[in-house]
């Protein structure tokens, strides 16, 4: 991305008690079952194109926020099982109304002491112009999207 004004990154880190392994394998190879966990924010997840899970698959997406329904449409760019990291780049949909390039990466680490998980989610994203505000918002709805996943994965059966 160009260096400017209009270009920015931000950056959050959430404490999850499930493994970096079940909340990386939802995200990358589950989407569809993501409104199980939180309905209220992500409606649902189809796949466009592709297989689940791999690079170039493109998915669209309905999801809540700002209290209206939204859709975006994503190709899967990078895939790390080792590292369980998935990089998501937004082709289509409402964000690029406001936003010429936007992409998404989630990490999923172990916790350096004890069990659980830290998610590090990153936003890269380049503003159409300067009256667009950076995206604080849809990064706190990841951080609300990570907790409500770790009490759907951690919930006793």
């Amino acid at each position: 991305m160009a260096s400017s004004a209009l270009t920015g990154k931000v950056e959050a880190d959430v404490e999850i008690k499930a493994s970096p392994e079940q909340f990386h394998d939802m995200f990358t190879n589950k989407p569809h079952h993501l409104h199980h966990a939180c309905s209220d924010k992500i409606q649902g997840c189809d796949l466009h194109e592709g297989e689940w899970g791999k690079v170039g698959t493109i998915l669209s997406w309905n999801y809540v926020h700002d209290g209206k329904v939204k859709k975006v449409k994503d190709v899967i760019e990078a895939v790390d099982p080792d590292k369980n990291l998935i990089t998501f780049r937004v082709v289509e949909g409402d964000l690029m109304e406001e936003y010429k390039s936007f992409r998404l990466t989630l990490q999923a680490s172990p916790k350096s002491e004890g069990s659980g998980s830290v998610v590090h989610w990153t936003l890269e994203y380049e503003k159409l112009h300067q009256g667009i505000d950076h995206p604080e918002a849809l990064l706190q709805l990841a951080v609300d999207i990570s907790k409500d996943l770790d009490a759907h994965l951690t919930k006793p059966n």
